[in-house]
């Protein structure tokens, strides 16, 4: 196979929709924009949920109840068989977690370990949450869970 033997496979190119191109095409006199009014209008275009004016039904529904999740803390998992990548009786982070890979994105509430996988290694693990299988998997391996010091203001 060469550069010149390589192509799109079937049904992943479209031809481009020719609009205007008289009655027949089946695209002709209003090119796919039905009558007339606002969206039959060059450059026009309309937000999302827009009715014209009219009160849009997400605003006309009665808003009632409370929902948790702006408030939530949402940690990033680490399940504890990959922290078999540190070296035994080492320190592990949320600094060195980030650096190996293991945690990744932006948390509000830290690092929780969950229990999932096997590990081998005795470690000292300073994480926000642990799940009680991680925290036992640890601890029977003679490890420590901790949690971080909290920063000084």
């Amino acid at each position: 196979m060469r550069l010149h033997d390589l192509k799109p496979r079937p049904g992943a190119k479209h031809r481009k929709k020719r609009l205007g191109q008289g009655e027949s095409s089946g695209h002709g006199k209003t090119s796919g924009r039905g009558g007339k009014g606002q969206s039959a209008r060059s450059g026009s275009s309309m937000r999302h949920g827009f009715e014209g004016g009219q009160m849009p039904l997400i605003r006309r529904i009665p808003k009632r109840g409370f929902n948790n999740s702006r408030f939530a803390t949402t940690y990033i998992p680490v399940n504890v068989e990959s922290l078999n990548d540190f070296d035994d009786g080492a320190r592990v982070e949320e600094k060195n977690l980030r650096e190996v890979g293991l945690a990744n994105g932006k948390s509000s509430g830290g690092i929780k370990i969950l229990g999932d996988g096997k590990l081998t290694k005795k470690l000292t693990v300073v994480a926000s949450a642990f799940s009680a299988g991680a925290r036992k998997q640890i601890e029977a391996l003679g490890g420590t869970c901790e949690a971080p010091t909290p920063k000084a203001a």
